[in-house]
């Protein structure tokens, strides 16, 4: 009799062990270490946000396209990382959904976090069974327009959407029939201590061959999908800017498969001399850079824009489009230029302003300071931290 009663006590306690919830969250994400830009950048705050988390949270990311073996400085045991990119997407894709949803049937999570609409269909088809709540993060133009009928009806039964910027809940909820009560605001930040004001560097203005320059500068991708970034009008206006500042230049940092029509298009208007293409520039340089510009200039159609912040953190006057998520980095247009987008006139006057620096907008240390009020790391970090405690609490 004792004998089966400690047999039920063991088994018992087999049972609750096996069952505590040891994982607290799975994030699954497209990529975010195999690509740069806006929406990286993101994710590896979002990291940085967790890792600081004051209690003892933990997570497993999925990884569609990201590969074992790359950089990625967020291992750790409250971060555990699963990579599932092979030469067939499909053989990918299938993996990851295998291996999600072992860890929903075994782990059972208190919250999924999808990093991406278009993984919207996957999470909610998973979830929902499971009765595990699901939140779905949107950066920008991929939820602008009418989503395919799946992806909008998973978008509608997550628990909560997390989006950057004012704009897009407003266009992405009226685009999908979303329920704007479920949108969390939840915008990009900026360390205010890796991108600070400085000297232009002399040997990055011996390289790019810009002493006695007036410098204007974007950082962006340079695809043929990505022409919205508004390089190309840029380049389109420097023949009016040269007119008042014969000295401008414009430094474009990125690649991609655009660059040949971009340079071309400089040779066709003769403003080839004007333009310096510098590729790509680590991160960790980033900084350096910007501190060439006199003006960054960007008029794009963003979700967001993070490198506004960026430029604006290191004093550098900033213009960007007036049709898209940049309305809240530079809060309607008291941080910085708006213009319409493809407007190459509009693009110019603005420039030929900012160069001026008679506007209070050009102000470095007034920019920079109002720029890390509103977006620094910090707050950043407060308002995720409180969206996963509570996800745990719930």
């Amino acid at each position: 009799m004792l004998l089966n009663k400690t047999n039920k006590s063991y088994s018992l306690k087999l049972f609750k062990s096996q069952h505590i919830k040891k994982l607290n969250h799975i994030f699954v994400f497209l990529e975010v270490f195999s690509r740069e830009g806006g929406i990286q950048s993101y994710v590896k705050d979002v990291f940085r946000a967790y890792e600081a988390l004051p209690e003892p949270i933990k997570a497993e990311v999925f990884l569609l396209r990201d590969e074992k073996g790359c950089v990625n400085p967020f291992e750790s045991e409250r971060l555990q990382f699963h990579y599932f990119q092979t030469k067939s997407s499909q053989l990918g894709r299938a993996r990851m959904t295998w291996a999600l949803l072992n860890r929903l049937i075994h782990q059972r999570p208190d919250h999924v976090f999808c990093g991406h609409a278009y993984l919207a269909p996957l999470v909610g088809m998973l979830c929902q069974p499971l009765g595990i709540p699901y939140t779905v993060m949107t950066h920008g133009k991929e939820v602008w327009q009418r989503l395919p009928k799946l992806t909008k009806a998973n978008l509608q039964k997550a628990e909560q959407i997390w989006t950057v910027s004012h704009y897009t809940r407003g266009i992405a909820s009226d685009a999908n029939d979303l329920n704007t009560d479920k949108i969390k605001i939840l915008p990009c930040a900026v360390n205010g201590d890796r991108f600070t004001p400085g000297p232009k560097p002399a040997d990055l203005l011996e390289r790019y061959g810009l002493r006695g320059a007036k410098v204007l500068m974007s950082v962006t991708r340079l695809w043929s999908g990505d022409i919205y970034k508004g390089v190309d009008v840029t380049i389109q206006a420097l023949s009016q800017i040269a007119e008042v500042f014969p000295e401008v230049k414009y430094l474009i940092i990125g690649r991609g498969d655009d660059q040949p029509r971009l340079a071309k298009l400089a040779e066709d208007l003769g403003v080839q001399d004007r333009v310096v293409f510098a590729g790509f520039v680590p991160t960790e340089e980033l900084v350096y850079h910007y501190r060439l510009a006199d003006a960054y200039v960007m008029p794009s159609q963003e979700g967001f824009g993070i490198v506004y912040l960026e430029a604006m953190a290191c004093g550098v006057p900033v213009l960007s489009g007036d049709a898209d998520g940049s309305a809240d980095p530079l809060q309607n247009g008291k941080l910085g230029w708006r213009v319409p987008h493809r407007d190459r006139d509009a693009v110019a006057t603005a420039c030929i302003e900012i160069l001026k620096g008679d506007d209070r907008r050009c102000n470095g240390e007034w920019l920079r300071k109002e720029a890390l009020a509103s977006f620094g790391i910090e707050a950043f970090q407060k308002r995720l931290q409180q969206q996963f405690l509570e996800g745990v609490r719930s």
